[in-house]
């Protein structure tokens, strides 16, 4: 996907808008960032930054409604979340000493491209999970890659009874450390949205034993192994 052009993010039209917004300093710290890996993606983990900046303030909808059209599009979203998982790379990193080689960042961006996909699927077919479910929209944000303070929700959704549900994806293996990360979220919708205990999801393709023990101790937690079909469609004789 080229880094320039009308269909990636304009990032000196960020730049100007963040600007404009009144967060100059935030904005100056992403264009004057030193980065220090080895990777080609400088543009992309700059505007990753200006994607978390804007969803943070509230005002990536407006940004792309005023400055990015094809933000809205399928391609446009898809290419948000790869701004937003390089940014994910880089901050891991970091955090590593540098220590993340080049194969695993591109095993992470395909498991990543994988999982946007199975995402986008159940973001757009809620039901088949639950009678009801309906994705989460407040006018600003919507309930798909819902930014909260330490990290995003995958899906945040309302069900039948206007309470909120926590939808957390592992692509691999639903393993102990989802449990500890969908709680968290938990806590922070609780707190900061919710009229009352929201309720948490964890969707894997591989449903450990460890994690059902764990999860049958916390109310509220539900576990669905999602199952993967192909079909073949002839374009050509």
């Amino acid at each position: 996907m080229p880094e320039i052009g009308p269909q990636a993010l304009p990032l000196q039209v960020a730049y100007e808008f963040g600007i404009h917004h009144d967060f100059a300093d935030e904005i100056e710290s992403i264009r004057a960032m030193s980065i220090e890996w080895e990777r080609s993606y400088t543009s992309s983990l700059r505007r990753g930054y200006i994607v978390d900046l804007l969803q943070k303030k509230g005002l990536f909808e407006e940004f792309k409604n005023a400055h990015w059209p094809n933000g809205n599009t399928r391609e446009g979203k898809s290419l948000t979340n790869r701004y937003l998982r390089i940014m994910e790379q880089y901050k891991a990193f970091l955090e590593n000493e540098g220590s993340v080689e080049s194969d695993e960042n591109e095993l992470a961006d395909q498991a990543f491209a994988a999982e946007s996909d199975l995402r986008d699927f159940l973001a757009q077919n809620l039901s088949c999970m639950e009678v009801g479910l309906r994705l989460f929209e407040d006018g600003e944000r919507s309930g798909i890659e819902f930014p909260v303070d330490s990290g995003r929700i995958d899906i945040l959704a309302i069900d039948r009874d206007d309470k909120l549900v926590v939808v957390e994806l592992k692509l691999s293996r639903g393993r102990n450390k989802a449990l500890g990360q969908l709680l968290y979220y938990m806590g922070w919708v609780d707190r900061n949205l919710s009229n009352g205990p929201c309720r948490g999801v964890i969707v894997a393709r591989d449903i450990s034993d460890d994690l059902i023990v764990a999860s049958s101790r916390v109310n509220g937690v539900s576990l669905y192994r999602y199952h993967l079909q192909v079909s073949l469609e002839r374009i050509t004789e």
